[in-house]
């Protein structure tokens, strides 16, 4: 069968290649088009426009970037209809899957959505899209099965996190050892603390300088930037120039497999960082004007922010927004440090977490059941 692909943004484009993988173990004739990233090519799709030519994040951005989100929509039209797939498979990134969604469905093809829109905690209008145009949906998160089916749809699959099989993966193929991380990337012996800033260039301007500011403060450690895939290292480098922290490039899982304490910002990179038993403060920050438009509606929807908080339904990693950061981080990350009790408590949080996520296979649980459902529709 033929599948067209869309991922926007690096973690999807990670999961995407894994249940790319996973298909091809069942439909050994499977062929890939779409939109993605650099592990989707590894695994055989051919992509048209890579996602870092999608990833706009925030009102003023995307007002700034139009042209070219309309220019990206007339793209993917085209290739849809050039390529005439038996199902287009989207993954996550919903303000433009959404709308690729309706197009597919006007034109009769079969659409399933991996990694199910954020519909519980904002934009709840997204649910009639979905019930609209989502042949089937792909849950990862244990407590979505509910939420939709109170909503009155029911096509809906929960198939466990795909972190567990992106994590699993990397300990069992890559991972390296603490002497060549630190040979291979020039890092001195003091413990590290992890810097994850964000995938996007607005993220990296508006929560590095805060994570930067309080190294002087802990001398006793070194601080490390995990450089994201979907953003070239000279992004970094007006932040870090003569700061004593180091930065190392697409390596964010050996990283974290060798921090002690990590500082992290909200999204994926949270339960990553969990998943690795890595214990972390979350910080957070808008641009000024999003911030204002954003917040009356997040704040009515979900007590938290991070996924480690939002899957375990309490406060397992303190979380800052917004304002006074860099000191609410320090004193956070001081408590972590200093205090065994506070430190193995989150570990133990941890553990239940992880067993709250599953373990591995989620994309071989996917592909299984995405390809037995187009075989019988």
């Amino acid at each position: 069968m033929k599948y067209f692909i869309i991922a926007g943004e690096a973690s999807g484009d990670l999961h995407a290649s894994n249940l790319i993988k996973s298909i091809r173990k069942i439909d050994t004739n499977a062929d890939f088009r779409g939109f993605g990233g650099d592990k989707m090519i590894e695994a055989g799709a051919d992509i048209k426009v890579h996602y870092q030519k999608m990833a706009y994040m925030g009102a003023v951005e995307v007002l700034m970037n139009l042209k070219h989100i309309k220019d990206n929509f007339k793209i993917c039209y085209k290739e849809i209809l050039d390529y005439k797939p038996d199902a287009v498979i989207l993954v996550d990134y919903a303000g433009f899957n959404l709308r690729v969604a309706r197009f597919a469905k006007e034109h009769n093809l079969k659409v399933l959505f991996y990694i199910s829109p954020k519909v519980w905690a904002w934009k709840k209008s997204r649910v009639k899209k979905i019930k609209a145009f989502i042949d089937q949906l792909y849950l990862i998160l244990p407590f979505e099965k509910e939420y939709f089916k109170k909503k009155n749809y029911t096509q809906t699959t929960y198939v466990g996190n795909p972190l567990a099989d992106a994590i699993a993966n990397f300990k069992k193929e890559k991972s390296m050892s603490i002497e060549e991380m630190r040979l291979t990337h020039k890092l001195n012996d003091k413990p590290i603390i992890a810097l994850l800033a964000g995938s996007r260039k607005q993220e990296i301007t508006l929560c590095l300088p805060d994570m930067l500011s309080i190294i002087p403060d802990y001398p006793d450690h070194q601080f490390v930037i995990a450089g994201a895939p979907s953003l070239p290292e000279s992004a970094y480098l007006p932040y870090i120039k003569h700061k004593d922290v180091s930065l190392v490039m697409n390596q964010t899982y050996q990283l974290l497999n060798h921090a002690k304490h990590a500082i992290v910002t909200s999204g994926t990179a949270t339960l990553e960082t969990a998943l690795f038993n890595v214990p972390q403060v979350v910080m957070y920050r808008f641009n000024h004007i999003s911030y204002a438009i954003f917040r009356p509606f997040i704040w009515l929807k979900v007590k938290y922010f991070s996924l480690v908080n939002l899957i375990m339904d309490k406060e397992v990693v303190k979380e800052f927004l917004q304002y006074n950061l860099a000191r609410k981080v320090k004193k956070e990350l001081k408590r972590i440090l200093y205090e065994p009790e506070y430190h193995n408590q989150m570990i133990a949080n941890y553990k239940k977490l992880e067993a709250l996520v599953g373990g591995p296979g989620t994309s071989d649980r996917t592909a299984k059941h995405m390809v037995e459902f187009l075989k019988g529709n």
